[in-house]
């Protein structure tokens, strides 16, 4: 496996990214590979774990995690492989949907996370329901925000109504075919904030070239759409779990995302740790975070307190 590691100086005084880098190795194909994360705030701090998706990075995480550091919380948020600054194989094919869930898995074990928060959005959902799902001990509530966790079945015990599988194959075509995969203006293309020239040269910092992209280019490729893909079957077993996962599971959805705008009420009807919870929409495109991330902050912040609050009666 070739494998190719953004310089540093890429990351090099990034707007409103003062955090900093931390690393741990997973196992990929009989060697190892650095993983980054953020490790902020008190260590004894209830743990928020934010994921994110493609082909975004943990610089997306930016606004919301001073306020969850001023309210006590330790927040994690990694880098996938192949995005940030993690290492990076260099063949489209090193990529699976199973590698990225047992790449975060090494992460939360090495770091012995328990009682966690996850908030996750895009592909941080699959991948982080996926960990729920396998451990749900290690997890006390869940904040799904624009991420869906399809099965590739007909409605209703599958797909939803007015799922856009054509965006979906338009994208896919776009991530495997295209010279060029511009990384910054994608993420300004589904944002509703205008971002300074600073913010979207920020997104592109982790890729000097189309060489180090193959992991933006594979994530599109591993969507199910086909009932007997892996990735289809996976999640039929994480809906298992989740199907008798109590535990508070809120959605926070923008208002501007048709994409993924149909599955907040499916995660809403299906889990019984989402009936009777406060469901959140926020202003937004498909990276929320960018648009309103004090207030997803908050939603996280307010979740945990009622949840406290319930504990004791």
């Amino acid at each position: 496996m070739k494998v190719l590691r953004t310089p540093d100086s890429r990351f090099a005084d990034l707007p409103d990214y003062p955090f900093e880098p931390r690393y741990t190795e997973v196992p990929a194909a009989g060697q190892h590979l650095r993983m980054h994360y953020l490790d902020e705030g008190a260590r004894d701090g209830r743990p928020v774990l934010l994921l994110h998706g493609e082909p975004s990075w943990s610089y997306l995480y930016r606004k919301m995690i001073p306020p969850l550091v001023e309210a006590g919380r330790r927040v994690v948020a990694p880098d996938h492989i192949g995005f940030g600054r993690s290492d990076k194989p260099a063949a489209v094919a090193d990529y699976s949907y199973a590698n990225h869930v047992t790449w975060c898995g090494s992460l939360l074990a090495a770091l012995g996370l328990r009682d966690v928060t996850l908030f996750c959005q895009d592909w941080g959902g699959p991948i982080g329901l996926s960990l729920v799902a396998a451990e749900p001990e290690r997890f006390a509530a869940v904040v799904a925000a624009n991420t869906i966790l399809p099965t590739a079945q007909a409605p209703p015990h599958g797909e939803v109504d007015g799922w856009p599988g054509e965006v979906i194959e338009a994208w896919m075509e776009t991530a495997r075919s295209a010279p060029e995969l511009p990384v910054g203006d994608i993420v300004q293309g589904v944002t509703v904030t205008q971002l300074d020239d600073e913010v979207v040269a920020a997104y592109d910092a982790p890729f000097p070239d189309e060489s180090y992209k193959a992991g933006a280019r594979a994530f599109p490729q591993i969507i199910p759409t086909d009932p007997n893909d892996p990735g289809a079957q996976h999640n039929r077993g994480v809906w298992e779990v989740l199907h008798r996962f109590d535990k508070p599971f809120l959605t926070a959805f923008s208002d501007a995302d048709p994409v993924t705008a149909a599955w907040a009420p499916v995660f809403q009807q299906r889990i019984p740790g989402a009936r009777g919870l406060d469901h959140r929409t926020v202003k937004g495109g498909h990276f929320l975070q960018e648009d309103s991330g004090p207030e997803l902050a908050r939603i996280i912040l307010e979740l945990e307190k009622n949840e406290t609050a319930d504990e004791r009666g």
